[in-house]
């Protein structure tokens, strides 16, 4: 891998579309010159918070997306470009909705509480992205939820630790915790696979509010 950085920068506004889950959809980002300076900050909760952890970006759905678990979505460009070999077609930086194109980062087996440092930002990987009816109908794609599903190739969800400003190009420092539960042992416990969701669960990395969910559907799933 290439030294791990910021490639491009990613914001969405909301607009009305039939797929969407929510009144809009800000999952059609631009790209951001790249002198832009942007600003990430700790939205707060998903409902009644400020969304995106990405000054600039809007949440449509807030009542599924944004707040603080989900404050910056990262995803790896190598793994667009195997999505452009399987599509056929050419994807650009921000087509999967994400606010950080990555190169040289793992986000598929980035660990959970991975901690990530851009300049004087600091980011935490906390969840994978869980496909949705908005996101396929962004693609545009047949049975696209069910195919991103099975190649796992989630892309990170991170919390903001330390706020501050960065632009694109900026390096990323990783420092990995002591531990094995990645992205997408995590992402296949949230689909459902009940010995991953046991393993993740007692391992004990995830958010509380995580946790509590997927212990939850554990439970309901035993029934």
């Amino acid at each position: 891998m290439s030294q791990p950085h910021v490639m491009s920068i990613n914001v969405g506004t909301g607009v009305t579309r039939p797929y969407a889950s929510g009144p809009t959809t800000a999952i059609a980002k631009v790209r951001l010159p790249e002198d832009a300076l942007v600003e990430v900050r700790d939205p707060g909760p998903k409902r009644g918070g400020l969304g995106s952890g990405v000054v600039g970006d809007e949440i449509g759905d807030p009542k599924h997306h944004g707040g603080s678990q989900q404050a910056v979505y990262a995803y790896a460009r190598e793994d667009q470009q195997w999505w452009e070999g399987e599509l056929g077609r050419p994807l650009a930086p921000g087509a999967f909705g994400e606010n950080l194109t990555t190169v040289g980062v793992d986000t598929t087996h980035a660990l959970i509480g991975e901690v990530w440092r851009l300049d004087d930002v600091v980011l935490r990987v906390e969840v994978p992205r869980i496909p949705c009816a908005t996101f396929a109908g962004h693609m545009g794609v047949p049975q696209w939820v069910k195919r991103f599903s099975a190649e796992g190739r989630t892309g990170a969800y991170l919390s903001v630790v330390r706020p501050g400003t960065f632009r694109t190009g900026v390096s990323i420092e990783i420092e990995r915790p002591e531990h094995d539960i990645d992205l997408l042992l995590s992402f296949r416990a949230a689909m459902g696979d009940l010995d991953a969701a046991r393993r993740v669960l007692d391992a004990g990395v995830l958010h509380p509010d995580e946790h509590a969910w997927l212990a939850d559907k554990v439970a309901r799933r035993g029934r």
